[in-house]
């Protein structure tokens, strides 16, 4: 891990090229997908997803996603089944991961925590979807943020949170979507699991693939999976149509707030401003924070998701 301040690299093509450079030799950079900011490093090399563990203080038993410039690198990596294959079709380039059999010796063992199965992804945003396809690896990349932390959607969070625990930051300004991507498993016996809320519903998920099955406890088989994170390092009241005097105010719709995931009540406009927000409150001097109450429907699930286990 470098002491010095990490590079940063403007989203033109020598920004890229720089950005490239550093991660074939192993180095770690962040780089902007329509989610959130990932922390990358090559996917096969151990040395370097030892790294991301390390700049993060992320739990070895978290696996990763490994984020892909095309179909066939997917293919490359991990067993595509039929259902797989109109998956990626539909929703690649784009905010949906799946977690699918891994090939045997594609990535560092390090990425899968050892588990038969491996999470793909190929992200939408122009600026890393030409960093993947000019040094045409795979990359391993987790959120850029301490492990636990607010996940950041600006390069400035990246900065906050992990200071000079890596090498660059790409800058590929601020995320559009804002909340990580839907974590979809596909099983071998024909069965699917909804392993995060994310962008991609699971009722559109369902229209496609029939009725989720059920599955006993199967243990962390994916990021976003530990009951507290996206934590603001503070005591976060759900639910909350007016704050105490002590809280900084998350509002949504009618509720007003210090900051507002969105005055008029549009849940894809809450989704994008929503670790912003968080980012916000925790910085402020007001030691708890109170979020407006915000519907389950939609991309409400998944912003949901994230506020009950920041305040686990």
């Amino acid at each position: 891990m470098s002491g010095k301040a990490p590079e940063w690299l403007p989203a033109d093509e020598r920004g890229v090229a720089r950005a490239g450079e550093l991660l074939r030799k192993g180095a770690l950079v962040a780089i902007p997908t329509e989610t959130v900011y990932g922390l990358a490093a090559r996917a096969d090399s151990e040395a370097a997803v030892a790294e991301i563990f390390r700049a993060k203080g992320r739990p070895d038993f978290n696996p990763l996603i490994v984020h892909v410039a095309s179909l066939d690198m997917g293919r490359s990596l991990a067993l595509f089944d039929e259902r797989a294959e109109m998956l990626a079709g539909r929703y690649w380039p784009g905010p949906l991961t799946l977690v699918l059999p891994a090939r045997d010796g594609a990535v560092a063992r390090a990425v899968t925590a050892g588990l038969p199965t491996i999470a793909l992804r190929m992200p939408a945003h122009p600026v890393t979807r030409r960093l993947l396809e000019s040094i045409a690896l795979p990359l391993a990349a987790p959120s850029a943020n301490r492990s636990g932390g607010i996940s950041p959607t600006s390069p400035e969070h990246v900065a906050q949170s992990l200071g000079n625990g890596l090498a660059a930051v790409l800058d590929g300004g601020v995320c559009s979507r804002g909340v990580e991507s839907t974590i979809l498993a596909l099983r071998e016996d024909g069965g699917w699991q909804l392993l995060r809320p994310g962008p991609i519903s699971g009722e559109e998920l369902a229209q496609l693939l029939g009725r989720e099955t059920p599955v006993t406890d199967a243990g962390i088989e994916a990021p976003g999976q530990l009951a507290r994170h996206y934590s603001p390092g503070k005591p976060v009241r759900l639910g909350v149509s007016e704050a105490a005097p002590n809280e900084f105010m998350i509002g949504f719709g009618a509720v007003a707030g210090d900051c507002s995931l969105s005055e008029h009540g549009d849940l894809a406009v809450a989704a994008a401003s929503l670790y912003a927000c968080l980012h916000r409150a925790a910085a402020s001097e007001k030691p708890s924070i109170a979020i407006a109450p915000v519907p389950e429907t939609g991309i409400g699930a998944a912003i949901n998701d994230r506020l009950r286990r920041a305040a686990a």
